[in-house]
């Protein structure tokens, strides 16, 4: 019965006989399925067996609220800052979702005096948290945690930048400094 490919709303077992897990739900005292996908039964001891519907295949990659993002920055302005998500986790998409950074979500601490170009240039590569999907059109994002933030910049004279403290990166070449609200490195 285990590799029984199902739709959904198709009927599995009785529910009062199994229990419903991943990829299902109970209706009219029957756990239906809730996805296309296999048909899993597992044993529990001593309780019901665990019905699941498990996908095959790939699953499209997208980004989902508490997600750890690497992004882009493409636009600054005086309330938001706009990124391309490249990166969910380790594992680069296949096609950039659109982020913005507002202003109230840059840190957590004195957030009527962040200064949105203080924080980001266009270019700057940022490590972020998915705080919720947004409008139609763009992912929030949120830097206000400690290790948030700019993991990545050049300088004017094209060098990658590095970090001196938790809001300055210093340019290697020409040792001039710019603000950014920098990612503290975990070792």
């Amino acid at each position: 019965m285990s590799d029984q490919v199902v739709c959904p709303g198709d009927r599995l077992v009785s529910a009062a006989e199994y229990s419903a897990g991943h990829g299902t739900h109970v209706r009219d005292g029957y756990v239906c399925a809730s996805l296309v996908g296999v048909k899993q039964v597992t044993k529990t001891g001593g309780q019901k067996p665990l019905v699941e519907v498990i996908r095959r295949g790939s699953q499209p990659l997208v980004p989902k609220p508490g997600a750890a993002v690497t992004a882009k920055v493409t636009k600054v302005n005086p309330r938001l800052a706009s990124a391309e998500i490249l990166c969910i986790g380790t594992k680069p998409v296949d096609q950039p979702f659109n982020g913005i950074i507002r202003v109230q979500d840059v840190r957590a601490t004195e957030v009527d005096k962040v200064e949105m170009y203080s924080s980001f240039r266009p270019g700057d590569i940022v490590r972020a948290e998915v705080l919720s999907l947004g409008d139609s059109r763009s992912y929030y994002l949120s830097t206000a945690k400690n290790e948030l933030g700019v993991v990545y910049a050049k300088s004017v004279a094209g060098q990658p930048m590095v970090a001196i403290s938790w809001q300055e990166m210093q340019c290697p070449q020409t040792k001039a400094t710019e603000k950014r609200k920098v990612a503290k490195v975990t070792a």
